[in-house]
């Protein structure tokens, strides 16, 4: 089971709180992290993401788990901001600032219903039907979203399996197109999935 984005059953604080005050919350955080551009900021703030885990009751492996899953990318952020840009604590505050969002959204991801989070999502776009937006097609490309999350994680743990299996070692690098190739996958598998089941025939008319 993916340690990301998969909901968690259980009555911590933040389960007891409603989808929109916690994406609120989320997007305020993103934004004053992004305008204050700080480095010890963005340490505060993933320090204080990882510490939220045992705090609302979520086991601390959840949020090791997608520190896991993202350090080969916070990794290629630092060397590209070291190399090409030449600013070491930039690269730090960027990849500080990406896991300590990941890790908060995570913990959202993990304390809401999915069901919940489509529902508000659903309630906003309504007045965007006035200008021909359809609010179920807003709440399902939302939920694919949502559920690219754990996809994710599962196409990088196969990438890294068959990298194990076929003895490579010191080059993370190799696993970014076989990630990419199996997201590829799973979206084509997707789209025939929505197909078949008459999701779009409406837009074929």
């Amino acid at each position: 089971m993916s340690v990301i984005g998969l909901y968690v059953p259980g009555t911590g604080p933040l389960h007891r709180i409603a989808a929109g005050p916690k994406l609120l919350a989320l997007l305020v955080i993103g934004a004053a992290l992004l305008i204050a551009a700080n480095l010890w900021a963005a340490l505060g703030a993933l320090a204080a993401s990882l510490l939220l885990y045992p705090l609302v009751g979520l086991h601390p492996r959840r949020a090791l788990g997608v520190l896991r899953t993202l350090w080969p990318f916070l990794l290629a952020i630092g060397v590209f901001q070291a190399l090409f840009v030449g600013a070491w604590t930039e690269g730090a505050r960027l990849c500080a600032q990406l896991a300590a969002l990941v890790l908060l959204a995570n913990a959202v991801t993990l304390t809401t219903r999915v069901r919940e989070m489509l529902d508000l999502f659903e309630r906003l776009a309504r007045p965007l039907r006035r200008v021909g937006v359809n609010p179920d097609r807003v709440a399902l490309v939302l939920a694919l979203t949502i559920r690219s999350i754990p996809m994710v994680a599962t196409a990088w743990r196969a990438a890294r399996e068959g990298y194990r299996a076929r003895g490579l070692s010191g080059r993370p690098h190799l696993l970014v197109v076989p990630v990419i190739v199996q997201l590829l996958r799973m979206a084509d598998a997707t789209g025939e999935a929505l197909v078949a089941r008459g999701i779009d025939e409406d837009t074929r008319t």
